[in-house]
């Protein structure tokens, strides 16, 4: 019984969102994996009927049709061809988003999703379309390139980790905070050796999760803070270059203020609020990186603000309303007296706080009556 109550425990549990995502990859996957059994045959394909066991262009993004078909940039996301890749999605991306829900709540979770999906799709698009312009072959780059899976959305999932537990050891991987570099060399690999799609979505999912994580994800602070709304997270630990080994620095710090001067004149993105290079903000070109010690230091402090975040919401969700104060709680019992054993303590006290004298009761027995 406990084996069937656990599964029931874990579903009740699950915050909106991630329910919903996990309901969705469940239902598009197992119907494309079985409408792709009844497919037309090769010769009979087209646009107009279902283009064959490998895609379908109202369920995935191909860039030739997703014109008549755009709700496909969303709808990809949830199809995963192949019974493995169905397997392994469902045993990370549901978990991890499970535990940023818990974080960030289920609006903002829907909305980092939709934004590392959705623009990752459109920038894989956009570039199908420029290689075909520059080198032609309408088949391979608008109708041979098919765009689904859940990549994108995966390395989205190691850049919020890198942010928000970039020292946590993964076992047989190492830390975090180096996770999705060696994914995006893995798509580099992928690429070059010919399969651009849907491997290229991995690099745009790092990039789209990360400016949005970097610049525009709303947090509403607590504490002595509480109810004031920030947007971004602008600390050094998670600035652009600090993707990159320390050789690289200058030159990507030099690019990067370069992009972020030009969408802060262009008002895509809000500058850090300071007239001059802050420290914090590498982007606005002031490369200045913290020393050894201060990054530890950050670092700690992050890791500390985390567990403490973790406790507060695990005590929140297992205490119960207490009906006392702590005070009231706390403060002794004092036990009643009954009625009788009160009044024969007073009769006694009445009698012993009388002073008696003998002379006098002397004198009392010996007056004439």
């Amino acid at each position: 019984m406990a084996l069937l109550t656990s599964p029931l425990t874990i579903i009740q549990q699950t915050p909106p969102t991630t329910k919903i995502f996990t309901v969705c990859t469940v239902v598009f996957s197992l119907g494309y994996i079985l409408g792709s059994f009844y497919a037309p045959p090769a010769g009979e394909r087209s646009l107009r009927n279902w283009v064959g066991p490998d895609h379908f262009p109202y369920l995935v993004v191909i860039p030739g049709s997703v014109f008549w078909y755009p709700w496909t940039l969303l709808t990809s996301m949830f199809v995963e061809t192949h019974v493995i890749e169905l397997v392994l999605s469902l045993l990370v991306v549901p978990p991890s988003l499970r535990y940023l829900e818990r974080l960030w709540g289920s609006i903002e979770t829907a909305k980092f999703i939709f934004v590392t999906v959705v623009v990752s799709n459109v920038i894989a698009v956009g570039l199908s379309w420029i290689e075909y312009v520059v080198l032609g072959k309408p088949e391979l780059f608008l109708f041979g390139m098919i765009y689904r899976g859940q990549s994108a959305l995966q390395c989205g999932i190691l850049v919020a980790f890198t942010q928000l537990i970039p020292e946590h050891q993964v076992q047989l991987f190492g830390v975090i905070k180096s996770l999705p570099m060696a994914y995006v060399t893995y798509s580099n690999i992928m690429c070059i050796i010919g399969y651009q799609a849907p491997f290229i979505l991995i690099q745009f999912g790092w990039l789209v999760s990360w400016v949005w994580l970097r610049f525009y994800k709303r947090t509403v602070l607590e504490g002595s803070l509480g109810g004031v709304t920030t947007h971004g997270d602008r600390s050094e630990t998670f600035a652009f270059i600090n993707w990159f080994p320390p050789f690289a620095h200058k030159p990507v710090s030099m690019l990067a203020a370069f992009v972020y001067t030009h969408a802060v004149r262009f008002k895509l993105v809000q500058p850090s609020g300071s007239s001059v290079p802050d420290g914090n903000d590498l982007e606005s070109g002031g490369y200045a990186p913290l020393p050894g010690g201060a990054r530890a230091e950050a670092e700690r402090r992050r890791a500390m603000a985390l567990k403490a975040l973790d406790q507060r919401m695990a005590a929140a969700s297992d205490s119960q309303p207490a009906n006392q104060s702590p005070i009231a709680s706390q403060a002794p019992v004092i036990p009643k007296a009954s009625h009788g054993h009160a009044s024969s303590s007073s009769r006694k006290l009445s009698v012993t706080s009388i002073p008696t004298d003998p002379k006098a009761h002397k004198s009392d027995e010996t007056s004439p009556r």
